[in-house]
């Protein structure tokens, strides 16, 4: 899974073929929690691309797209949100892939 390095990224990658963005914190438990197991949620899904996004690093994003709590999961594809699965409380993985399933 890559690593959001830039708003111009970002704008590039929800302009172009489906992606989740993982939104994420060093410091969160339940971000943490979900590590094992999301490396299997990505090659479950290979029709998206997984991007993870570092709230902390990021935080004028996370405002502009309502992404309050942490881990969250939001969906683009050709500049159109597809879904997002956003809030503060720990995800399990089977939550997370029903998520993903029910994009399309």
């Amino acid at each position: 899974m890559q690593v959001l390095q830039s708003i111009e990224q970002f704008n590039e990658l929800k302009n172009g073929s489906a992606v989740v963005f993982e939104f994420t914190a060093d410091w969160c438990p339940d971000c943490r929690f979900i590590d094992p197991f999301m490396p299997e949620v990505v090659e479950k899904f290979a029709d998206y691309e997984f991007v993870k996004v570092n709230r902390d690093d990021f935080i004028d994003l996370c405002i502009e797209l309502n992404v309050i709590g942490i881990p969250s999961f939001v969906a683009y594809e050709q500049d159109t949100e597809l879904g997002r699965f956003v809030s503060k409380d720990r995800k399990t993985q089977e939550e997370i892939e029903n998520f993903i399933a029910g994009l399309k």
